[in-house]
């Protein structure tokens, strides 16, 4: 089993998840339970930062597809930031920086709820 985590913390409006690890097959249905609390909660303007994430599998990355209707639908988003090269790579193959804002840094994607 990989290693992963999420540690959940706020900035003014904005709930930040520190994601941490590999994002697979095994460990995405983690993040598809704290996205579920979060939209349940009316927790909508979502930041993921991903300066500890170190993979990203098809499981993963289908984790954000199929949340991000329901949370525009509250007039909210997922915004992802800081994600380190060979990571993006991976999202940018996939044609994810024309679906979402993809950032250097988190107060970036923080202020871009503004």
């Amino acid at each position: 089993m990989s290693k992963f985590e999420i540690r959940k913390r706020s900035k003014s409006e904005v709930t930040i998840l520190d994601i941490y690890g590999e994002l697979d097959a095994h460990t995405a249905p983690i993040l598809e339970k704290e996205l579920q609390q979060l939209i349940e909660n009316k927790f909508v303007h979502i930041v993921v930062n991903g300066s500890g994430l170190e993979y990203i599998s098809s499981a993963g990355l289908g984790v954000f597809m199929a949340y991000i209707e329901d949370i525009r639908l509250q007039n909210g988003d997922i915004k992802i930031s800081s994600l380190k090269p060979k990571v993006f790579n991976v999202f940018d193959l996939l044609g994810f920086p024309t679906l979402y804002d993809i950032v250097e840094t988190e107060d970036n994607a923080v202020a871009r709820f503004k």
